[in-house]
């Protein structure tokens, strides 16, 4: 039991913590401090579902139909493409800083005390919990990291599978969960404009380059 356990959370962490669009979107949040606890929680229940789906054998269900992964292929590439130049288009003309250097974690409007001007620009939660699960299920790499090899893997513990899931779950809750509230600590860094225009950028760069690996022949 254990040993499926420690496996599951190994396995788990190693697929989760390669930088990609998930993961730049729950930081993003975080450092602004806004709707952190229920990003965190959409990731890793999602997490939780698609880790459960390959372990009872859904994977096997799914690569009998291609097309279904084709097609969320290229809704994804899509969603990612847009979203990417969305934050190019933040980082070529900011509207404004974006981050509370106060705040309870949930996207507060109080402005930072000290000598920087902060304008906080807030998002309602629905358009922030839509692009979360359009960054998760509209991913292949999800349903081929997490449904297809982790399921697989799973399956080769035998009755201790399940074990195996709870594991790679744990995992994926620790690792959400810690990245959106850990990313507070680094705020203290992004209290500029100039800051976050660079930090837009490099996430404009993953997610453009993502949206391209995903429509090119592999």
């Amino acid at each position: 039991m254990l040993a499926s356990v420690l496996a599951g959370l190994g396995l788990g962490f190693s697929l989760i913590v390669a930088i990609g669009a998930q993961n730049l979107f729950v930081l993003r949040q975080g450092l602004r401090r806004e709707h952190v606890v229920a990003v965190a929680t959409i990731c890793a229940v999602s997490d939780a579902a698609l880790i459960v789906l390959g372990v009872s054998g859904v994977g096997l269900v799914l690569h009998a139909v291609p097309w279904l992964i084709d097609a969320v292929r290229w809704a994804g590439a899509a969603f990612l493409l847009v979203y990417g130049l969305l934050a190019a288009r933040r980082a070529w003309r900011p509207s404004g800083q974006v981050l509370g250097a106060g705040g309870d974690g949930q996207g507060t409007d109080a402005a930072a005390p000290g000598p920087i001007a902060v304008t906080v620009t807030r998002t309602r939660l629905a358009p922030v919990l839509l692009t979360c699960l359009a960054l998760t299920w509209l991913n292949p790499h999800v349903y081929l990291d997490t449904v297809f090899l982790l399921g697989t893997v799973a399956n080769t513990h035998g009755d201790g599978r399940w074990w195996f899931a709870a594991g790679a779950v744990v995992a994926s809750v620790v690792w959400f969960f810690g990245l959106a509230v850990g990313a507070r600590y680094l705020s203290r860094w992004l209290q500029t404009p100039p800051a976050w225009r660079i930090l837009d950028g490099i996430i404009a760069v993953v997610m453009i380059g993502l949206a391209v690996s995903l429509v090119l022949p592999h």
